[in-house]
């Protein structure tokens, strides 16, 4: 190290004496206030003490104690009211760092689901990410479908709520995308995909019945149908995928056909649809093990301890001999045709693949009400049957309502009941449920719609005991 790096590296010594200086003059000053701070500390509770002991010679020995200890407590009360009021209209933590001016509101958002498909090239991503964040959306999940020449991406966004679903499209087409598709999502779509996919598997495994309700959660809207052979005369080969129709085998024999018009099927979403038909055929046909018991106090001597459970194929005989009991209007009112041919449907209601059934049997095993949900599109049907010497207690009205909280809890928006217009015991229990409902008559035939979207909260749960006469 040369001469004059080593006098730069020393500390100068007119520095060093100042700050020494400096550090004695503030330990002096720190002892002095030291020892002031304790005596004024000590004063202070000589003071304390004088006062308690005096207030308590007052209270004890004074004609108005009590009357100041009242005083006392209210005083303490009213300034615990009073700061209370001033740390709420005058709060002391700082505003959060991404907090808006005061006087001005957050900013509203909504979601959307996108989907666009754009040319599998690098840096296609990317300009649909920038275009979307200069319209001040943020991108909370992607999932994207390849393409034998393209690729499909679907987003879920949080977008400005006054930004216009136009605006959405032109500025994912600028920036490159194509048959672009948009539509309002909610909450329930912030599961990521994995997930989402898991749990409709799980649904599907514990009940064959939930089968048709996975495909089209996982898909959103479009036409679920089963055919006991292809549709169409040629025989077009399953599974198979075309565009917007998809063909699976079904796990019972014949074909589920999928259809969606406004969007077309991808291959990544064949492959999940395919996944999920072959775990059902793998299980089998299953019925979770569900019931509730049903009082119904008037028929104690036929039996009035009822238990409300899902039927299976199981129940066929049971089913059958309640038919015997039933009279031929019973059944007219129930099966819409021939009493003949009652016998012929009971396969296909209690098959959990196309539906739910629920039976009411005694404690003999006897079954005395049937109720069927029965999955149609995007809605579903309800049918009830209860035999004669049961009727008039409020089964049926139970059993509308069990199954109305089933179709809810499928995510059903609406269900519907066929019956003839003469029908009064069934129109006024659908009236009772307090659904909102739709009435169409034609030729006889009345057909009630009823809403279960925002009703899912007052349905009560399917599996709750309680009197048949509500």
């Amino acid at each position: 190290m040369s001469e004059s790096s080593f006098a730069a590296a020393q500390p100068e010594p007119t520095a060093t004496v100042a700050q020494e200086a400096r550090s004695r003059s503030w330990r002096r000053r720190a002892r002095r206030d030291g020892w002031r701070r304790s005596a004024v500390e000590l004063a202070a509770a000589f003071t304390a003490v004088a006062t308690a002991d005096l207030i308590a010679n007052i209270v004890v020995h004074g004609h108005d104690g009590p009357l100041l200890l009242v005083v006392a407590a209210l005083a303490l009360l009213a300034t615990a009211v009073f700061h209370a009021w001033w740390a709420h209209r005058h709060p002391h933590a700082p505003p959060p760092p991404d907090a808006p001016p005061v006087g001005e509101p957050a900013e509203r958002t909504r979601l959307w689901r996108l989907r666009s498909t754009v040319c599998d090239a690098p840096g296609s991503l990317a300009s649909i990410c920038t275009a979307l964040a200069a319209q001040r959306v943020s991108i909370l999940s992607l999932q994207t479908h390849p393409l034998p020449d393209a690729t499909v991406d679907e987003f879920l966004l949080r977008a400005p709520a006054d930004l216009p679903r136009a605006a959405l499209t032109e500025a994912v087409a600028a920036a490159g995308g194509r048959e672009i598709w948009t539509d309002p999502a909610d909450a329930h779509d912030l599961v990521d995909a994995p997930t989402h996919v898991l749990g409709l598997a799980t649904r599907t495994a514990l009940d064959a019945a939930e089968l048709p309700v996975a495909l089209r959660q996982l898909f959103g809207r479009l036409t679920v149908r089963q055919f006991p052979r292809p549709a169409d005369p040629a025989g077009s080969p399953v599974p198979s995928l075309d565009g917007h129709l998809m063909r699976l085998a079904a796990p019972g024999g014949g074909v589920i056909e999928l259809s969606r018009p406004h969007l077309p099927f991808t291959p990544t979403e064949f492959a999940r649809a395919k996944a999920l038909v072959e775990l059902d055929a793998v299980l089998g046909p299953r019925v979770p093990k569900v019931a509730a018991r049903l009082r119904v106090p008037v028929r104690d001597e036929l039996g009035g301890d009822l238990t409300v459970r899902r039927a299976d194929p199981q129940d066929r005989a049971a089913a059958l001999a309640m038919h015997r009991r039933c009279s031929t209007e019973t059944l007219r009112r129930r099966y819409h045709g021939p009493v003949a041919d009652a016998d012929r449907y009971v396969d296909h209601l209690l098959d959990p693949r196309h539906g739910q059934t629920l039976a009411v049997h005694t404690r003999d095993g006897d079954i005395v009400a049937l109720a069927h949900l029965l999955w149609d599109d995007d809605s579903a049907e309800l049918a009830v049957l209860v035999e004669d010497a049961w009727q008039r207690h409020g089964l049926g009205l139970d059993l509308l309502r069990r199954m109305a909280a089933l179709a809810a809890r499928a995510g059903v928006a609406t269900v519907y009941a066929v019956t003839q217009a003469g029908n009064t015991a069934l129109i006024g229990a659908m009236q009772r449920l307090e659904i909102p409902l739709d009435y169409q008559v034609e030729d006889g035939t009345l057909v009630i719609t009823a809403h279960l979207s925002g009703a899912a909260e007052q349905l009560p749960s399917p599996w709750t005991t309680r009197p048949g006469r509500p």
